[in-house]
């Protein structure tokens, strides 16, 4: 019987596989953080030395206090500066009170202090570039994600935490940023457990607005409780809950769309990991050609690379498991998603 489940698993496989790869990009048109129309040009500028595109990109999403683009373009602008910053430099000398200069530059500065063997001590140093940051616009929630990422590297308790918190949901409840930065440091690898980042994930989905990124925090929790270990075991079901909420969140984004690729690169990650190869392979299509650095340079130094075979293995997988006579368009077995297994075997 051994023999003959094999040998009917290759049969599957070589009959499905390259039917899956209906509506997924080619290995050649996938794209590793690909930058959205707006931020391409500014970092287009900036290697060739010029800071004003992305100083006026900057100034726009703060003058339309278009908080969670703001802080995307700070990480990915201070990104790039950890290569290559004179035009950072050059903008500091021709504007040193300029808030987003100020943004960006706190960014940097935290991200090189995070990589440093003595991190703790450095963060320390940088603190008070954080502080600028933060009084440079006092409606801005970007810096106090900032120095929420300060804070967990410098080993700051729970109180001088809830306080930078509190400075950073008034300025904005809902910013998916600070959010996540709170979920990290209450993560059982730093200063909280597996249950404190799961009820604070879930209290914080729940509050959210319908389609907010937010709202898919829960499915950050159950990737930290399945990548970090130890501590008391997770209910497979609040895993999986997590996942189909943040398939609920995917499923409000137009199939393709940058903005969401993170989350579901996430998502992928998890579903993989809960061995819902269906869902894996839907949440591709809905990938399309963005695929990010996260979550994948957690289990490679080859973030794409490994990107592109999990996208094999996971068809592979939903090949193996369909029956030899199914036929399908997006390859779903008929009658059913063959996503998640029935509620009872859970």
């Amino acid at each position: 019987m051994a023999l003959l489940r094999a040998l009917l698993r290759t049969a599957r496989m070589a009959t499905h596989t390259s039917r899956l790869a209906a509506g997924l990009p080619t290995d050649d048109e996938v794209l590793l953080d690909a930058p959205d129309e707006r931020l391409g040009p500014a970092l287009v500028a900036a290697g060739g030395g010029e800071y004003g595109p992305a100083a006026k990109l900057l100034a726009t999403t703060r003058d339309a206090a278009e908080w969670e683009s703001r802080d995307r373009y700070a990480i990915r602008l201070a990104a790039f500066a950890r290569s290559r910053d004179g035009w950072l430099r050059a903008w500091q000398a021709a504007a040193p009170h300029d808030p987003d200069a100020l943004l960006v530059r706190a960014e940097l500065a935290v991200r090189r202090g995070w990589e440093s063997p003595a991190r703790a001590e450095l963060l320390r140093q940088v603190a008070p570039l954080v502080t600028a940051a933060s009084e440079a616009d006092p409606r801005d929630p970007v810096p106090w994600r900032i120095a929420l990422d300060h804070a967990r590297g410098t080993n700051a308790g729970h109180t001088e935490f809830e306080q930078l918190w509190g400075e950073a949901v008034r300025r904005s409840p809902h910013h998916y940023g600070c959010h996540v930065a709170a979920l990290q440091y209450l993560s059982a690898a730093w200063y909280g457990s597996h249950r404190e980042c799961f009820d604070f994930a879930e209290r914080a989905a729940q509050d959210a607005l319908p389609g907010s990124l937010v709202r898919a925090l829960p499915v950050r929790a159950a990737f930290a409780y399945l990548t970090e270990g130890g501590g008391p075991a997770v209910p497979r079901r609040r895993l999986d809950t997590a996942a189909d909420l943040a398939i609920e969140v995917s499923a409000a984004y137009p199939s393709g769309d940058p903005w969401p690729a993170e989350v579901r690169n996430l998502l992928t990650y998890v579903l993989i990991t809960l061995d819902r190869w269906q869902d894996a392979l839907d949440q591709l299509r809905e990938i399309g050609p963005y695929a990010t650095s996260f979550p994948w340079d957690r289990i490679s130094d080859d973030p794409l690379g490994q990107f592109l075979e999990l996208r094999d293995g996971i068809r592979l997988e939903v090949a193996s498991g369909l029956p030899l006579g199914t036929r399908g368009p997006s390859g779903h077995p008929q009658g059913g998603r063959g996503g998640r297994r029935a509620s009872g075997d859970h």
